[in-house]
């Protein structure tokens, strides 16, 4: 696979080029100063929830979006599917934050699930056709090691929540999904799969029949109280939400907010009757295991199988290029992976390979937020897990600008700042030595039979 060829991309409406990330027509740069109420820096889904519920709350708002590239063109037109409940640190590294406490971390995981379903909603109310489903998640566990983690995840979830994470027999496994080595699962119902990149055209097109404008080949420069510069002109705004994700580092002044690190995936050609009897995933959950370095699939509505997963290289300074997108060593890692985790598929074709920059803070904590002194606002941070975490961001950071007192402005992640990450060299040997880790982790544990020490060590870093 020579080439970046980005399966939601291709096959979303209306269609662009083959493989790219753009519209069949692209929308103008901005052209000239120009003045508006809000200005948003980013068209992915941060930007677009955001300009949804502002203009829906107020429709009187001048709201103005720029996008260095093109509707979905970063992680909101790329990702694996996943609109799930999951937040990229855990409710006991929530309770922990300044301010916070045992309430508000259980307040922030229900708002997640809300969340789920709320993208649903507007996707229906609003005529999105994303393929949304709701069938859950389920995480495999394929070692003993990975059997006793499913298991301790069941009994810290039931600490945390409402107890809506269950274990699953081997039995229980194969009436969802035939997968090899099966020793059990973890199982939630709060997830659901979508198209990507028809969900972030869609609602591009929604915002813009609300009165949003949008002014795509617009790369914003620098972000500064009252305005956003770039090379065409300046967006004068009393508020500049920032919702650039892994693309932050180009900002003035922001060169270690996060950190890209890339992930990548690959898809299949439609597969047969025959062959989904086999696996399974009828009810189309997303699906995992419980090892340490990530993977993440789906059942696309079309019938493919959509895969993928970490191990591609940070880059030194935090560089982000097209080229990046594609890592033949981790197609073919992700194709092997597939193969081993269903059996069966040795004839099965693999038609598309592509991946983006994740936005991962050095806290690996998610964070919204505004500075009413500058107007300044923010969210991101996602670590891999934006979906539907966006749409929350979106209501949340409506609710900021608005100055509206609702128990979304209450929740743990507001308004958190993560610490910046280290300068480099430090930071190009820290991130890839982890991601180095958690490749030898899961090898330990397949060697000794029990939880990585390795692993153990690095939870801490890594959102544990």
């Amino acid at each position: 696979m020579g080439c970046a060829l980005n399966l939601w991309a291709e096959t979303a409406e209306p269609a662009g080029p083959a493989g790219s990330a753009e519209s069949a027509t692209d929308r103008p740069r901005l052209a000239g100063d120009r003045d508006a109420d809000v200005a948003i820096v980013g068209a992915g889904y941060t930007g677009l929830w955001t300009a949804y519920y502002l203009a829906k709350a107020d429709p009187g708002l001048r709201i103005v979006i720029l996008e260095a590239e093109t509707v979905g063109f970063g992680a909101s037109g790329r990702n694996g599917g996943w609109c799930s409940a999951l937040f990229p640190v855990s409710s006991h590294r929530l309770a922990s934050l300044p301010g916070s406490s045992r309430d508000s971390a259980i307040a922030m995981h229900l708002a997640m699930q809300a969340s789920v379903n709320e993208v649903g909603r507007v996707s229906a109310v609003e005529g999105i056709d994303c393929d949304y489903h709701k069938g859950g998640t389920i995480v495999l566990a394929r070692t003993r090691a990975q059997l006793a983690r499913a298991r301790s995840e069941v009994e810290e979830a039931a600490e945390w929540g409402p107890g809506d994470l269950r274990f699953l027999e081997p039995d229980e496994v194969a009436s969802r999904v035939r997968a090899t080595k099966v020793l059990g699962a973890t199982f939630t119902p709060h997830c659901a799969v979508i198209h990507p990149g028809k969900l972030v055209r869609g609602l591009a097109s929604v915002v813009e029949r609300l009165g949003v404008t949008i002014y795509e080949h617009t790369p914003v420069r620098a972000i500064e109280s009252g305005r956003a510069v770039t090379q065409y002109g300046v967006l004068r705004a009393e508020v500049v939400v920032r919702a650039t994700e892994g693309f932050t580092p180009s900002l003035a002044g922001e060169s270690r907010a996060v950190a890209p690190v890339y992930s990548l995936m690959v898809a299949t050609e439609p597969l047969s009757a025959e062959t989904w009897d086999r696996i399974g995933l009828t009810d189309r959950p997303t699906f995992s295991d419980h090892r340490h370095l990530v993977i993440y699939g789906q059942r696309t509505a079309d019938g493919r199988l959509a895969f993928g997963g970490r191990g591609a290289p940070y880059h030194f300074g935090s560089r982000v290029k097209p080229s990046f997108d594609t890592e033949p060593r981790v197609f073919g890692a992700l194709q092997r992976t597939l193969r081993e985790l269903f059996g069966g598929l040795d004839d099965v074709g693999f038609t598309h390979g592509w991946g983006g920059p994740l936005g991962v803070p050095r806290d690996w904590c998610a964070s919204v937020g505004i500075d009413h002194g500058t107007g300044l606002a923010w969210a991101g941070g996602y670590v891999g897990d934006g979906v539907s975490t966006t749409n929350l961001a979106g209501r949340t950071l409506t609710d900021l600008i608005l100055r509206r007192d609702t128990r979304l402005i209450h929740l743990p992640w507001v308004d958190h700042r993560s610490p910046h990450w280290e300068p480099e060299p430090l930071r190009w040997l820290g991130i890839n030595a982890g991601l180095r880790a958690m490749t030898i982790a899961d090898t330990e544990e397949r060697l000794t039979r029990r939880n990585s020490l390795i692993a153990r060590l690095m939870a801490p870093l890594l959102g544990g």
